[in-house]
């Protein structure tokens, strides 16, 4: 009997051929991004750059936007995943300062991702992951409604980013780290301490009589 060959399945090969093409292309798309603004970003430069065909970007991808906007959701998963243990740990200014530091690092892309067209997609995400844990992590009566407080939250972190990098001398990070702690993490926090975080007893029953219907 002669030796066996192995052979993934197709579909297997394919997909991991696909999971390839899509991270050359995001690693193209970072790595011009480091040197010039989306506009000035053509599809043909980002395929040169992955080495890829042409026509093998779209089906990966409709427009250069699209990826711009996947490369956002990957961002802000990736900078929730680095504060969240720090969070749980308690230490709020050090997870301020982990995102300060990680958007510095990554400035050009950041930059792109909060000044250009990929705004609206970066706040959308961020607020949906945030929202997903808020929820999962809630207590019944939690006062402000985690809702309120998460978008309070997102919008104030993604609005203190934006600005930071528009300005053509920009802050230290850690100063960025020290704004953000003080004005966007503690009066959420304060507020939900400073009523125990239970909503007032007025909203606890208006909860309840919605439960009831």
């Amino acid at each position: 009997m002669g030796n066996k060959i192995y052979s993934p399945h197709l579909s297997t090969a394919r997909d991991a051929r696909a999971i390839r093409t899509r991270e050359a292309l995001r690693a193209a798309m970072l790595e011009l991004l480091e040197s010039k603004p989306l506009e000035q970003i053509s599809i043909r430069d980002i395929v040169a750059a992955a080495g890829i065909g042409y026509t093998t970007f779209f089906r990966h991808h409709p427009t250069k936007e699209a990826l711009l906007d996947e490369l956002a959701a990957e961002e802000i998963r990736r900078l929730v995943d680095l504060t969240l243990p720090v969070m749980d740990a308690g230490s709020e200014m050090a997870a301020s300062i982990a995102v300060c530091a990680y958007v510095d690092e990554r400035r050009a892309l950041w930059t792109t991702l909060l000044t250009g067209g990929a705004a609206a997609a970066l706040r959308e995400e961020f607020l949906r992951i945030a929202q997903d844990l808020a929820t999962v992590r809630s207590q019944p009566g939690d006062w402000p409604p985690v809702e309120v407080a998460t978008r309070l939250l997102v919008g104030g972190t993604i609005e203190l980013l934006a600005w930071w990098l528009r300005q053509p001398e920009p802050l230290p990070g850690s100063e960025i780290a020290r704004i953000h702690h003080d004005i966007v993490i503690l009066p959420v926090l304060r507020g939900r301490a400073s009523v125990g975080r239970l909503a007032p007893p007025a909203i606890e029953v208006a909860a309840k009589k919605r439960g009831r219907r």
